[in-house]
């Protein structure tokens, strides 16, 4: 007999077509909804029962998917606190915001379901995006309670009745529609519930799987096994976020670093994060082997709301340059399904973003102070991520260049301070500006770090893909610094001294010198200077000016603002060395074809240097190599 027919309040006729239209991108959220709706049912009986408010026996707690293919329903069932026919027309009818009005006018150029389910607490109301009827069943705790069903079919017509059920708890039925039948398929549903449920606190079943468990010995003394069918329990309860420090060893958190992230190596180390105050956090960020090769979308960062899975899209909540970090965050505190924008102007986000930055540089600190050789040994790893973080956090770069290290060819590490101080005296130029030489390929550029290395200069090893970026950076950070790639000149230009080499050289000779190099190079873009260098200097040496490379480089990979460089044409600097015993020669070779020649070869012997010399032009200088032994 039916007991009540009613019109849900909501003061439209319009919400069930807008919730259908604007939250179908999404619609798999629907079980994640109602899942986490089964979970709070769940754990509000268990507190009742641990203050005492309920006496009776919890049994066995848990949340049950099922699927009947036949009937194309899907049932999620819990026996929490149930609810009371009252209950169901005070949550369910009412949906507990003013108006729908505004809700309608607010929304009704909304694209994102997750903006209209976080902002007004319609996670039930999801169940409609698939279904073409939701039904409840459902009996209070309560003593003396009754069951009662709610059924609707979309519209806002519902109807409450008598229930069926027999134990405390709810169950939702779905009879799904036919456009989402791809849910009434038993690897899809698992699929969903594993993304959102895999760490729900109360176990999630969906269905049976088959084990083996032992079964004795067979006649040779070998173990037996035999299949039984036990619950597929999607969900572990207890994931380490949710436990103390001090309850979990290494081997612990490794477990969990290979169950989020199964194909990647082990991790260098880890934070555990766990704050109740000014905002509630937990969770734990892997720092991972970045080297190089790094790529921020893979292996995300993972955010929970008390533990079920949320959205791998953390880009507001964890500063930018944490992304190559792995792991886990989970917060009640952080506006969940909302827009961008909402979720950036949120203060506790932004207090979030702010613990984070500090707990990794303090971690970091702490692993340089207690064993610095152990970090220098990791810093390939983890320096890329360090620099990327100085460059894009001011916070963090205040932090950081105290365990920020530079590499020299050598292989050794200094922090910024060290290496300032190590290389002060004899890198200072006539300026009185301190000169920083470095390499992005040593094999490639060994000739100009040999000419550094005569000269006692040090040289760095910058071969990350944001180097160009931070050292940029670190020049604006530095006073009186500069930065110069040890082939932007001739070691003697790097860092100018008071010293006046002039060369041997008269100024007819200068002229003609460089009109046969000119003639031997025959490219506009080459500029040839005759240069007074040391006489054992390399004859020749092509080099683009620091400032013009680095631009270049910076707009290759895709540094703001850069793009102009990038297109401009390359120029390069054609440095003669007026007092090397093969330009002497040059000059007293009888003939200017022979002149062409031998300067063509010294040219290209400093192209070869700087693996520049490609093609045809490496081919023609084998074979003229060839002739002249």
């Amino acid at each position: 007999m039916v007991q009540e027919k009613g019109t849900i309040s909501i003061h439209t006729e319009n919400i069930f077509p807008i919730i259908k239209k604007f939250l179908y991108s999404d619609h798999e959220i629907f079980l994640r909804e109602l899942v986490s709706n089964a979970v709070d049912a769940t754990q509000k009986i268990k507190r009742l029962a641990a203050l005492s408010h309920y006496t009776g026996d919890l049994g066995d707690l848990k949340v049950e998917v099922s699927l009947n293919e036949e009937a194309k329903t899907i049932t999620i069932s819990d026996n929490g606190i149930g609810m009371t026919a009252e209950e169901i027309k005070k949550y369910i009818n009412q949906i507990a915001f003013s108006g729908a009005t505004e809700f309608m006018e607010k929304f009704k150029e909304a694209k994102d379901a997750n903006e209209i389910i976080g902002k007004f607490g319609l996670g039930f109301y999801s169940a409609f995006m698939v279904s073409d009827k939701v039904e409840i069943q459902t009996l209070s705790f309560q003593e003396g309670s009754e069951p009662a069903k709610w059924v609707c079919d979309g519209s806002t017509e519902f109807e409450i009745t008598e229930g069926s059920r027999t134990h405390r708890g709810t169950d939702v039925i779905l009879y799904i529609n036919q456009e989402n039948e791809e849910f009434l398929q038993k690897y899809k549903l698992q699929e969903i519930l594993e993304k959102y449920g895999r760490f729900l606190p109360v176990p999630i079943k969906f269905g049976t799987k088959t084990e083996q468990e032992p079964d004795g010995e067979d006649a040779d003394g070998k173990p037996k096994y035999k299949s039984v069918e036990v619950d597929n329990i999607i969900n572990n309860t207890t994931p380490i976020w949710t436990k103390s420090p001090s309850e979990l060893k290494d081997e612990d958190y490794l477990e969990f670093y290979k169950q989020l992230y199964p194909f990647s190596e082990d991790p260098l180390f880890w934070i555990h994060l766990n704050v109740d105050y000014p905002f509630n956090l937990t969770g734990v960020l892997y720092f991972p082997k970045v080297k190089n090769d790094f790529d921020p979308q893979r292996n995300k960062i993972k955010l929970f709301s008390r533990q079920v899975f949320i959205t791998d899209e953390v880009k507001d909540i964890v500063p930018e340059f944490l992304m190559l970090l792995h792991g886990v965050i989970d917060s009640p505190d952080i506006p969940l399904n909302v827009s961008r924008s909402f979720l950036q102007a949120d203060s506790n986000v932004k207090k979030i973003n702010s613990y984070i930055t500090r707990k990794v540089a303090d971690k970091l600190s702490e692993h340089f102070k207690k064993d610095r050789k152990a970090y220098e040994e990791k810093w390939n790893d983890i320096g890329l991520f360090v620099k990327y973080g100085m460059i894009s956090d001011e916070k963090f770069y205040d932090k950081a260049k105290e365990f920020a290290l530079l590499t020299n060819t050598k292989g050794e590490h200094f922090t910024l301070e060290e290496y300032k101080e190590k290389v002060a005296p004899l890198q200072t130029n006539k300026e009185g500006n301190l000169v920083y030489l470095y390499t992005i390929d040593a094999a490639k550029q060994d000739s100009y770090i040999q000419a550094a290395h005569k000269k006692e200069y040090d040289v760095l090893v910058m071969n990350s893909p944001i180097d160009n970026h931070f050292i940029h950076h670190l020049e604006m950070k530095q006073e009186k610094t500069s930065w110069k790639r040890v082939d932007a000149d001739v070691v003697e230009k790097l860092i100018e001294k008071d010293e006046n080499l002039s060369h041997v050289l008269t100024e007819e000779e200068t002229g003609k010198l460089k009109t046969i190099f000119e003639m031997a190079i025959n490219k506009p873009e080459m500029k040839v200077e005759i240069e007074a260098l040391n006489p054992d200097a390399m004859p020749v040496t092509v080099t683009m000016e620091e400032w013009m490379r680095r631009m270049k480089d910076m707009a290759r990979l895709g540094g703001g603002g850069m793009g102009f460089y990038g297109s401009l044409p390359d120029s390069y600097k054609v440095a003669i060395n007026g007092n090397h015993k093969l330009i002497d020669r040059i000059l007293k070779t009888e003939g200017e074809e022979q002149q062409v020649q031998l300067a063509r070869q010294a040219y290209d012997l400093a192209l070869l240097s700087q693996g520049m010399l490609t093609g045809a032009d490496l081919t023609n200088f084998v074979n003229r190599s060839v002739q002249m032994i």
